[in-house]
Formats: C-alpha cells, structure tokens, sequence
C-alpha cells in the first residue's frame, strides 16, 4: 500500500475509481486501493432505467443499500420493496438479493459493505438458480 492511500482521510471526486460492471457504472469510494480501510466498503451505483443487478449474494459480507434518487425495486430474500430517495434496505450475510431500476430515471444508490476484509467469494451469482430464475417475471 501506498504511503499515500495508508495516510488517506479524505477522498475527492478524481481519487474515487469509476468501474463500468455489466449492471452499473459503481465509482468506489472506500475500498483498499483507495484508503486504508479495515471494516468498510462504499460505492456509488448509477443504474440506467431497464437495468438491473440480477440475484446474487455476498456470502462474507453484509450490505446497506441507500437510495439516492430515482426508484428501485429491490429484493431481499423473497420479499420485495419499491424503493425510492432516502429509502434503505439491510441485506444480511449470504442473503440472496438483487436491485432492478423500475423507474424512467437514472437509479442512484449507495451500497456499504462489511467487512472489507472478508475471504472470496465477495459475489455470488444466482440470476440462474431457481427459486430466483423465476421469481422476477
């Protein structure tokens, strides 16, 4: 690690690392190629309309997703929520859940993750495994 990413507190708009995934453009904020983190992760998620981040879990991890602006159908386990600004959802280590944007607006959402420090596999996917094939259609 960097002497600068270890002495790290502050992290600006051109330090953050914009990553095009196949759902969303995530710009990571706090992970450990950014600062020296031990607990947290945070990315900022930008969802175009019709997009989607299809079932999946994190086995090591638990996630906060907070809803910045637009509108969210969002799963947890079986239960669904539409979710809009201001709005979260707790997603519990190993829950499978996934995020569709139902809106005609970009959908942007903050996910923190914990720990940072977790063995792999950080992601699971389940977008093909029943019950979740066919849970959203």
């Amino acid at each position: 690690m960097s002497d600068a990413i270890a002495s790290r507190r502050f992290v600006t708009a051109a330090e953050k690392i914009d990553f095009l995934s196949p759902w969303t453009l995530e710009e990571w904020i706090c992970r450990g190629d950014i600062v020296n983190n031990e607990h947290l992760m945070m990315v900022r998620a930008n969802m175009e309309p019709g997009r989607s981040h299809p079932f999946h879990s994190h086995p090591t991890r638990e996630e906060l997703i907070y809803v910045i602006s637009g509108k969210a159908e969002q799963w947890v386990g079986r239960q669904k929520k539409i979710l809009g600004p201001g709005d979260t959802a707790f997603i519990p280590m190993g829950e499978v859940h996934g995020t569709w944007n139902v809106g005609d607006e970009k959908l942007v959402f903050l996910a923190i993750l914990s720990p940072a420090q977790a063995d792999e596999p950080g992601l699971v996917d389940h977008s093909q495994e029943e019950p979740w094939k066919s849970l959203r259609q």
